[in-house]
């Protein structure tokens, strides 16, 4: 699969402000997993659903990423908190940040990017 493939998600208003994600499948580095994509600020960004404390996926409820502020992606797990922009760790048990997915909207529907390490299952 080419590098730089746009695969489509989802509409724009299917992401609310600081709302509920989108999750989808993806093969990151031959393993299945969830992905998920919110809005924050205005702004679509994606993530492997993957803690950065253990490998294990964040949302206790499905597609629930952020906290009770609606400022931070939260680990529903180890409460490790996320920058929603960047996926870095703010706060709590956590090595790194999320693994972040590029992404971007466009006449109403919002694409993610294909990478070397990141592909759709088939």
């Amino acid at each position: 699969m080419d590098e730089f493939t746009w695969v489509p998600l989802c509409t724009g208003a299917a992401l609310q402000e600081a709302g509920l994600a989108v999750d989808f499948d993806v093969l990151y580095r031959g393993q299945t997993c969830r992905a998920f994509a919110i809005r924050f600020e205005g702004q679509v960004h994606a993530y492997v659903n993957r803690c950065a404390h253990i490998a294990m996926e964040m949302d206790a409820r499905e597609n629930h990423f952020f906290d009770p502020t609606r400022q931070w992606l939260m680990c529903a797990t180890h409460g490790a908190l996320y920058e929603p922009q960047t996926g870095r760790c703010a706060s709590g048990p956590c090595r790194g940040g999320l693994i972040k997915i590029a992404i971007h909207e466009d006449d109403r529907l919002v694409f993610w990017q294909t990478a070397y390490n990141l592909i759709p299952v088939a």
